[in-house]
């Protein structure tokens, strides 16, 4: 039985009460099932009576007697214990708790996918890097996380779109350009400008495709250089993300906002839901109303448009997109962004709550990791990828909720021992998958599948840790916190590698093979594919060796 079936128990055990006239209440759509920290107190844990009771018109344990009656009655239920005001403790029999195995086998890559988000169309929104230089350790927390989250969203039926928004128009890309330009040359860096060999290599790459741009005056080179440095280091990004792991189905670009007329569209739409004023030959958008600490200017005095009006345009044109939710993942120094990017949904006649979400990430720092040679003063990505791996990386960076600072420790994450957390959830996997070859050649299959014979301690830890993953996977969704899945996948590890030493798979010397040794290869096998789903879910290998 699995923490969902026994859910639907309990809820159809409470349709029946109501039915029969046991109590009143209106019912919740689900009801959740937890594993107890104790495992004394059974398999699995509800608070269904602490929650219903007040509201039936009688004491919570009342209430929970009356279930704990029906509830005992369910096959593959073989105790139901009240604790203190009316928690409900369920003990499954053998046969019913070790069915879990064969299920988990059957689903395959769908086990842990659930429907909590089906229905919703999510925009989200990460890294979104100014096109003017390499990724770097700024951007690798989202870069993580973002692909992450889109992950177990998608898990929990989400429709998800992940987007990269290219910061591809003002004045920083002019001063990229004339970077490239000044390099391209021979002239010094310009105020403003941007240092590093990069901008070299983009000159050279420049020059080789266009070799008159050695000669060519400075006023006439320069937007063919935008172009070219443009494109070379987009396409640097994008394969620095794949090389990370990270997918984005959208590149967004700020310049075609400009240039289709959306920014200026976006200002008359909102002044039309009357939120838009003139002052001191500005065009303000009064986002006070909706709980900004000041109005913000959309079109300056001179006529240009502020980087507010393009977040404006960028918002209604992911809304035009059909976007119900805008998810956006912005960095530590965007805490003042919250309110106004709130405040322009408000202002455009969406709910400022459900929305547009807005998730802000802490720095995060690797010890002893050198600027890069490239761009002089900068850790870039692709340089911690080289010297980590994107496994560890990612790991790493995904076992940690967003909001807390953190510090990678590479030391760490190059030992090929327990104390590596990656190490130790990837290592069970391919201990599993070791487990699997050797059963193959003593002649172990899964040819017979006896549930009840997985009735030792280690076999009940195992299997309720295998059935809580669907709904960590859920709870990660729900939350935006994909770090639950991780720490749940080295829950989950510690769980196999005890059972790896309490229950063995193969027979010993000369010991026949039984049907308990077919049925502990279905839990071995169960535990390969979670620790799989859960791995792939964090964007991280599931290796069979290691």
């Amino acid at each position: 039985m699995t923490p969902e079936e026994l859910s639907s128990a309990v809820s159809a055990c409470l349709e029946d009460a109501v039915a029969s006239g046991d109590f009143a209440v209106e019912l919740p759509a689900e009801v959740r099932v937890e594993r107890p920290r104790n495992r004394e107190h059974g398999d699995w844990a509800t608070n269904i009576a602490l929650q219903l009771g007040k509201k039936a018109g009688m004491n919570p344990r009342q209430f929970a007697e009356i279930l704990a009656a029906r509830l005992g009655k369910i096959t593959g239920v073989s105790a139901v214990d009240i604790a203190g005001p009316g928690f409900l403790n369920i003990t499954l029999d053998a046969g019913a708790a070790g069915e879990l195995a064969r299920s988990i086998v059957n689903a395959g890559r769908a086990y842990g996918t659930n429907d909590t988000l089906a229905g919703r169309t999510i925009n989200l929104e990460f890294v979104s890097a100014n096109p003017t230089g390499p990724l770097h350790l700024a951007h690798t927390r989202w870069a993580a996380l973002g692909d992450s989250l889109a992950r177990v969203l998608r898990a929990s039926s989400a429709a998800v779109t992940a987007e990269y928004y290219i910061n591809d128009a003002g004045s920083q890309m002019e001063n990229f350009a004339a970077s490239v330009l000044a390099s391209i040359k021979g002239n010094p860096t310009p105020e403003g400008g941007y240092p590093g060999e990069y901008i070299a290599e983009l000159g050279r790459a420049a020059v080789r495709l266009r070799p008159e741009l050695e000669s060519l005056p400075g006023d006439q080179a320069l937007p063919v250089v935008r172009a070219l440095a443009y494109e070379a280091q987009m396409a640097d990004i994008k394969e620095t993300l794949a090389s990370f792991g990270v997918h984005f189905d959208v590149f967004f670009s700020e310049s075609a906002l400009h240039s289709s007329g959306a920014v200026e569209q976006a200002v008359e739409r909102l002044r039309v839901q009357g939120h838009v004023y003139d002052e001191d030959g500005a065009v303000w958008l009064r986002t006070t109303d909706f709980g900004d600490d000041k109005d913000r200017v959309l079109i300056r005095a001179n006529g240009e448009p502020t980087y507010f009006a393009s977040d404006a345009a960028y918002y209604l044109a992911k809304k035009d997109r059909g976007f119900t939710e805008k998810i956006y993942l912005l960095g530590a120094d965007h805490h003042g962004y919250i309110g106004r990017l709130k405040a322009i949904a408000a202002c455009a006649g969406d709910d400022m709550e459900a929305n547009i979400e807005v998730l802000i990430g802490q720095m995060v720092s690797v010890n002893g990791a050198r600027l890069s040679k490239r761009a002089g003063n900068i850790i870039e990505l692709r340089d911690l990828l080289d010297w980590l791996g994107a496994d560890a990386l990612r790991y790493s960076l995904g076992r940690s909720p967003a909001d807390s600072a953190m510090s990678i420790e590479p030391e760490l994450l190059r030992k090929n021992t327990n104390e590596n957390p990656v190490f130790y959830v990837q290592y069970a996997h391919a201990r599993t998958c070791a487990v699997a070859r050797n059963a193959q050649a003593a002649g172990v299959d899964r040819s017979a599948f006896v549930a009840a014979g997985l009735d030792q301690p280690a076999d009940g830890e195992l299997l309720a840790h295998l059935g809580s993953y669907p709904s960590v996977v859920a709870q990660a969704a729900k939350f935006r916190e994909p770090h639950r899945v991780a720490r749940h996948l080295e829950v989950i590890a510690g769980a196999y590698h005890s059972w790896y030493d309490a229950c063995r798979v193969t027979p010993t010397g000369d010991e026949a093979v039984t049907d308990i040794n077919r049925t502990r290869l279905w839990l071995n096998d169960a535990t390969t594919q979670v620790l799989a789903n859960g791995l792939d879910l964090l964007g991280v290998s599931a290796p069979e060796r290691m």
